[in-house]
């Protein structure tokens, strides 16, 4: 009887080198299509222009991603991991939390901006806007723990959503944007209104401790 020769299987460190090759190239597209969101309408993105950016071609861009909803998954994922890293900061310190939070701003802000006001007309963005907003909180309750903690649960859902107001993307676009304040004067600003806040919900639960 006549055997087969064997099939050759592929060398570990070729699979290796493959998957490695394929993971950069995944990181090259989400580069492309971040640095596109940053300056750009989600809508006015193209496959085309992200592919170029990345030295790929289209058909790589789709059989990795399968198109710009898939970009933005991508793309999501890896901010919140920057914006995580990037806001680390000591629970309580309020200076640091509003240096750290303009800092994001000044990078992201004008992307979160411009994907919020096209969420309603665009239902793949609103997934990934409401994850931001959860992360926007998550990170509040732990900037602000040791203020939040004391105060009963319904007053520190109404202390966060109170933060939330003052430090939302928004406000920051007012500031530097609308009114055209300096970054300086613009922390400042949030930061006194961080204050305000978490003094009139501590003071309330002092009071309520003494009656």
């Amino acid at each position: 009887m006549k055997l087969k020769p064997a099939t050759a299987r592929p060398r570990p460190y070729a699979q290796t080198a493959r998957a490695e090759s394929a993971r950069r190239t995944g990181e090259r597209i989400l580069e492309a299509f971040l640095a596109r969101l940053m300056g750009q309408w989600f809508d006015e993105i193209t496959l085309d222009c992200v592919a170029a950016d990345a030295g790929v071609t289209v058909q790589t861009v789709v059989r990795r991603f399968g198109g710009k909803e898939g970009l933005l998954a991508g793309a999501v994922d890896v901010l919140a991991a920057q914006i995580n890293a990037n806001r680390a900061t000591p629970a309580g310190d309020i200076d640091a939390a509003v240096r750290v939070l303009y800092a994001d701003y000044e990078r992201t802000g004008g992307a979160v901006v411009r994907l919020v006001a096209i969420e309603s007309r665009q239902p793949v963005i609103k997934p990934f806007t409401d994850i931001g907003r959860g992360c926007h909180r998550q990170w509040l309750a732990r900037a602000f723990a040791p203020s939040l903690e004391p105060l009963s649960p319904g007053d520190r859902e109404r202390a966060l959503d109170a933060l939330y107001v003052v430090t939302d993307v928004h406000a920051w676009k007012l500031l530097r944007r609308d009114f055209g304040r300096s970054l300086p004067a613009a922390r400042s600003i949030t930061r006194s209104l961080i204050a305000a806040t978490i003094h009139q919900f501590t003071q309330h639960t002092s009071e309520g401790d003494r009656s």
